[in-house]
């Protein structure tokens, strides 16, 4: 039995905590376990804090909790991978979060730009496209909708 097995930990919530507590301020929203206060727990799409909305699809983030003009980093429930997600009004375009130079994820938008801490490269915030190098290719945009006051999968 290992150390985290013993304190009751798994590693991917081991991992998680060490990736809030360096990268994502406020948290990544797909690193939760247990179910949201409003989740039932039984049938529909998982929501970030690991609660179900009823027979709905999996949900993102809220929108409100999108910045107006900016964004914010959220787990994405079909890989767990990280999302930017980037809100114009009632719009909402998300891309993958990891830069294509190295793999290091990127920071939440500021203004209309998305850079990635490792080495610099910028990318525009309205439609993931490479602005500064090193990275030679823009991010991945992920089909994402507002349904609801809820941000997800298209």
């Amino acid at each position: 039995m290992s150390s985290l097995e013993k304190t009751g930990l798994s590693r991917r919530s081991m991992l998680c905590g060490v990736l809030v507590a360096l990268a994502v301020p406020g948290g990544l929203a797909a690193c939760g376990s247990e179910p949201t206060p409003g989740g039932t727990g039984t049938t529909g799409g998982t929501t970030p804090g690991g609660g179900t909305t009823p027979a709905g699809p999996p949900i993102i983030a809220a929108l409100a909790d999108v910045p107006e003009g900016g964004g914010l980093i959220a787990g994405n429930p079909a890989n767990g991978k990280p999302l930017v997600l980037v809100r114009t009004g009632e719009t909402v375009k998300a891309f993958d979060a990891t830069c294509p130079h190295q793999g290091t994820a990127v920071s939440p938008p500021e203004g209309d730009v998305i850079t990635c801490p490792n080495h610099g490269s910028t990318f525009n915030a309205s439609d993931g496209a490479v602005t500064k190098g090193p990275a030679t290719k823009g991010l991945a945009e992920v089909p994402v909708k507002v349904e609801a006051g809820q941000v997800v999968p298209a």
